[in-house]
């Protein structure tokens, strides 16, 4: 059976009745086959078309509708002003006791076994000093051990809030204390393993400090 007259043949009654159609004769069918074709492939000639027709079956061009892309909306965060204005990082007197950041000491310290493998007595202080270096150190204790301020030297406490430029740490006399880390060297202590961290060279954030690489030196000024 040739492909026009499988188009063009008029539908039967009972089809056409269901459709609820007007019945066309094979003339006004294949003009209007020839004009849904001309609209749906505007790029081919009538000898195509036809050619189309008579040899393979027709695959209907279709534009796709490119989609706009919608633009995220960027959620954006506090302003160092509005921190300060709403006192985020502010630790309420009623809250600087000693005693309520025990734990978060205890739990810092599993966090650096953990990192550290163990911290088993072969384990290469180089190895652990590097760890240390990019771990978060609140909860950490540490103590003031050099200092061009004299009165920093000493001075021990767990850290509650690390910032770019100084430590807070909280003192076992229940004392805020805010450390500079310009010009003071920190030592901190994990299950007899001691690590000294000259603050100078370690004036970053917490996650800058994670991609950041540390040069080993043999001697540091303050």
């Amino acid at each position: 059976m040739c492909v026009p007259g499988v188009i063009y043949r008029k539908l039967p009654p009972q089809a056409a009745k269901l459709l609820d159609l007007q019945p066309q004769g094979s003339k006004e069918a294949e003009a209007f086959v020839n004009a849904f074709l001309k609209r749906s492939m505007p790029r081919l000639k009538d000898e195509a078309i036809q050619d189309k027709l008579t040899r393979k079956a027709v695959v209907l061009e279709h534009g796709a509708k490119r989609r706009k892309k919608e633009k995220r909306k960027k959620t954006k965060g506090f302003s160092a002003k509005q921190r300060r204005e709403m006192r985020l990082f502010e630790v309420k007197p009623e809250q600087q006791k000693y005693a309520l950041f025990q734990p978060l000491h205890e739990l810092w310290k599993q966090y650096i076994r953990d990192l550290c493998n163990g911290l088993r007595p072969d384990a290469q202080p180089q190895m652990i000093q590097a760890k240390l270096l990019k771990a978060d150190l609140h909860g950490a204790i540490v103590t003031v051990t050099k200092s061009k301020c004299p009165s920093y030297v000493g001075i021990t406490g767990i850290i509650l809030q690390e910032m770019k430029h100084i430590f807070k740490i909280i003192t076992k006399e229940d004392k805020l204390k805010v450390i500079p880390k310009l010009n003071n060297v920190f030592s901190l202590e994990v299950d007899g393993f001691i690590s000294h961290i000259y603050g100078s060279k370690f004036q970053l954030r917490a996650s800058e400090r994670s991609a950041k690489k540390f040069k080993a030196k043999g001697t540091i000024d303050l």
